[in-house]
């Protein structure tokens, strides 16, 4: 079976079988083995490190609920980086995956395997403290927004906040956190903390690009985020997350991927992410940090000497005015809709309206010069603390002052530079939409602007990068095909792309049943039919004898819900929102190992990346298909440019979207072997519908019934 394989390929493989065969718990499955294979060929190909003409390597694989795509994937993964002399980098999508790789999964690889590596774990910058604002911050003296400079007079047009800000309580805290890192006890990173957000508030002591000076920071030598960083340097196996993974792209984060291997591990989560770290949004009511930047750029030039120094205000007053009256014309145009349910207001095919053309190219304009102003200074700033080591502590604190006020400046400018996008092009446009919101009694005017499919932009900024490269999840499949997963994730004309789908070992015709409830109303008609299914779910919710989860698309819905709950049957609920994420799971746990039932409900949250195995999850309640809410702007922009096309958007997109997310809330349901389960439905469509049977035909294999009234017809 191994003949014809590369020698590297055939050794990936080959330590996966004994992987399989020393490692105790582990049962030897043909599926498992399939997707091993498929990633011990995939990272042994593709030219890594520098080519003029590189090939390239990329395996989409879906792999089913319990076939133990960690084994699978890490095992060939990390021999094909041994053998190539370079690294991996697993990118996941949840803490909790993170979790099981570095505290499970890893430790015991590593035991299997004849030759060790090492692994470590990749967090963004401001997962670690800044000793120099925690320094600060424990003399009271710290605020993302305080004036930095005690012996530079205030401005007394834009007084800075007062050290009162910061409480006594979180003072002490924060005076205890620096006792901690001096003695060892602490180590710098949040994580591995446990406080309160409102009692010690973490941005004020966070370390943030826009704020270090890297290596001439007088701290550097004991630095936590550089320290973390010389972990990862030195590591075969880097853990990361997907918002790392994107922006790493030029930025020297991670290795570079075109000379890396790379796994991305709940791929299905890669498109939403790209999508999130694409976009741009500005607040055009919240001025103040105009005043700030002003008054500082100034303070920091007079102390350094540098030229110009009244142009920083000049430019923030300009800044300021042009978005007072943007601010006034979009109320103007669109302010009929802040008491209105809809909270948005979209700009049709990305056209901005004549009006607002001439003050947003002012924004830009006047936005470019000062971003370049920024720029001067803090270069400057940059040199002096490199010829000048005796002040270099004042000077990184100004770097650190102005630095706190960089990422709002840069979102306005990207902001600004969609908004004028070209929206006159054959290409989709962006889409671009302003929202409201009541901030106290005022309105709160927000401009956003987003590329419509986040693949076209991955294909030239991360595809492109890469040269060996596994994506897998257990759903990226939609409607038995990968089309959709490939077009969002922009590797669908990818002539390196393999697609490889392994089933789940699990008999879900036996373990699994999905009952289909065929309500009188349609779910269309929203409030007759979130009634209904309350009073089905209020019947179903009382037979629970152990763990279930009841999942619902809206959190009015959910709500809803959980208040016509009779007093007995909310005693047995768990509601989300009412305490942490973990802390549900937790008392949800305790209550079904007591014997008592206990019921989840929630949102998408609960949806995904939740393992309840056994009796933990007996049951699924689903309240209607997870369609993409129509007031979504994203999409409401796509469908409105495919609808010019002549492209239908609702089979194109809405089917193969929700058929993804219907996956991901059933596949919570059979989590092992041994696992009985019922997946209760409350949508009709589903069975009775064209686009429903097509969603179906995606789904786990499970024994189907019909209930109309009460009454389960049969099943089909």
């Amino acid at each position: 079976m191994l003949h014809g394989m590369s020698k590297i390929e055939k050794k990936a493989l080959e330590a996966f079988d004994q992987a399989v065969l020393t490692g105790g718990d582990f049962t030897p499955r043909s599926g498992q083995r399939q997707m091993a294979a498929q990633v011990a060929k995939t990272l042994s190909h593709g030219t890594l490190g520098e080519a003029e003409y590189p090939q390239r390597s990329i395996a989409v694989i879906q792999a089913g609920t319990g076939v133990g795509k960690s084994l699978a994937a890490c095992i060939p993964a990390i021999i094909a980086a041994q053998e190539r002399n370079t690294r991996v980098i697993i990118s996941t999508a949840t803490v909790a995956l993170q979790e099981q790789l570095m505290h499970k999964d890893l430790p015991q690889f590593s035991q299997l395997l004849d030759k060790p590596f090492n692994f470590a774990l990749a967090k963004g910058r401001g997962r670690y403290v800044c000793k120099l604002k925690l320094e600060r911050a424990a003399g009271g003296q710290a605020d993302t927004n305080a004036d930095l400079f005690e012996d530079v007079p205030e401005d007394p047009l834009t007084p800075s906040p007062s050290k009162a800000s910061l409480s006594d309580s979180s003072v002490v805290l924060y005076q205890e956190l620096v006792q901690d890192l001096a003695t060892g006890a602490w180590d710098g990173d949040r994580d591995s903390l446990e406080f309160n957000e409102s009692t010690m508030p973490w941005p004020p002591i966070a370390a943030e690009r826009s704020t270090c000076t890297g290596k001439h920071c007088p701290q550097f030598s004991q630095c936590t985020y550089y320290d973390a960083r010389k972990k990862v340097a030195s590591a075969t196996v880097i853990v990361a997350n997907h918002d790392l993974l994107l922006a790493s792209v030029g930025a020297k984060l991670l290795p570079d991927l075109s000379n890396a291997l790379l796994i991305v591990d709940e791929g299905h989560e890669l498109p939403s992410v790209a999508s999130a770290q694409f976009s741009a949004s500005a607040d055009l009511s919240n001025l103040r940090w105009l005043d700030l930047m002003g008054s500082r750029l100034q303070k920091v030039g007079t102390e350094i000497k540098y030229r110009d120094t009244a142009a920083a205000v000049t430019l923030t007053g300009q800044i300021k005015q042009a978005m007072s009256d943007l601010q006034g014309l979009v109320m103007s145009l669109y302010g009929s809709q802040v008491n209105s349910r809809e909270k948005n207001a979209r700009l049709p095919h990305g056209v901005l309206p004549e009006v607002l053309e001439e003050p947003v190219r002012l924004l830009f304009s006047t936005s470019m010069a000062l971003a370049g102003h920024m720029k001067g200074v803090s270069d400057s700033l940059n040199e002096q603390i490199k010829e000048g080591p005796h002040s270099a502590l004042r000077l990184a604190t100004m770097y650190a002052s102005l630095g706190a006020l960089a990422p709002t400046l840069d979102g306005l400018v990207q902001t600004v530079t969609l908004l004028l996008g070209d929206s006159e092009s054959d290409a989709e446009p962006d889409a671009k939409w302003f929202s409201f919101s009541d901030d106290g009694g005022y309105v709160r005017v927000m401009a956003h602007a987003s590329p419509l499919i986040p693949g076209k932009l991955l294909v030239g900024q991360f595809w492109a990068e890469v040269r060996s490269a596994v994506i897998t999840s257990a759903t990226l499949t939609s409607c038995g095909s990968f089309d959709f997963f490939l077009r969002e994730v922009g590797l669908d004309a990818d002539p390196d792309v393999t697609q490889l789908a392994v089933d789940s070992p699990f008999d879900f015709a036996q373990q699994g049943r999905l009952i289909v409830v065929k309500t009188d109303c349609n779910p269309r008609d929203i409030a007759i039919f979130n009634q209904e299914m309350i009073d089905e779910f209020i019947i179903d919710a009382a037979q629970v004898t152990g763990g279930a989860l009841a999942l619902f698309t809206s959190r009015s819905h959910l709500q809803q819900a959980y208040d016509s709950l009779p007093e007995a049957l909310a005693e047995r609920v768990l509601l989300q929102g009412a305490r942490s994420r973990n802390a549900l799971l937790k008392e949800h746990k305790r209550r079904v190992d007591a014997g008592d039932p206990s019921i989840i409900m929630g949102l998408q949250t609960f949806g995904q990346g939740v393992d309840l195995p056994g009796t933990y999850c007996e049951t699924v309640f689903v309240a209607k298909l997870p369609f993409t809410p129509p007031s979504d702007p994203i999409g409401e922009a796509r469908a409105e440019w495919l609808a010019t096309q002549r492209r239908d958007a609702f089979n194109e997109l809405s089917v193969p979207a929700t058929g993804i997310k219907l996956n991901q809330w059933a596949g919570r349901l059979i989590r092992t072997e041994t696992d009985q389960g019922t997946v209760v439905c409350y949508d009709k469509r589903l069975t009775d519908t064209a686009y429903g049977r097509r969603i179906l035909s995606g789904m786990p294999k499970f024994a189907l019934s019909i209930r109309v009234k009460g009454e389960v017809k049969g099943e089909v």
